[in-house]
């Protein structure tokens, strides 16, 4: 019965967060690349060190979401393997490398955001 309810709840819960979850996300990026533009209306990047930091954080956040939902596949194999050991384990490896994943996309926003404030804090030379 329990097993059952765990099912229902991944079930409805998955889809309303690959839902929700981009929308939030995007929302952020947006409004770091210094957009003044309202609601329906583009946005309109010319500078390309902010559309490459831009389409670099859209990526990052892509494969932290799939990181993320693999972390929650392997804790459903993991709960649901019911004794079975092989099933455990391919959880059990399935969630530690989902973990490491993550880690590096934290590690790769880190090293994006000091790479791009240390180039635009360039000064800039005249010859």
């Amino acid at each position: 019965m329990k097993i059952q309810s765990i099912k229902k709840t991944i079930k409805y819960l998955v889809p309303a967060a690959l839902f929700v979850l981009p929308l939030v996300v995007s929302a952020g990026l947006l409004s770091s690349t210094d957009c003044n533009s309202g609601l329906g209306q583009a946005c309109n990047i010319t500078d390309p060190k902010v559309l490459i930091k831009t389409v670099i954080n859209i990526l990052l956040s892509i494969t932290g979401l799939v990181a993320v939902l693999f972390l929650i596949i392997g804790g459903f194999r993991y709960i649901t393997s019911a004794g079975n050991e092989e099933q455990a384990e391919a959880g059990k490896k399935t969630m530690q490398n989902a973990i490491i994943g993550i880690i590096i996309v934290v590690l790769s926003f880190v090293i994006v955001s000091v790479i791009s404030s240390a180039l635009t804090n360039l000064p800039s030379r005249s010859i």
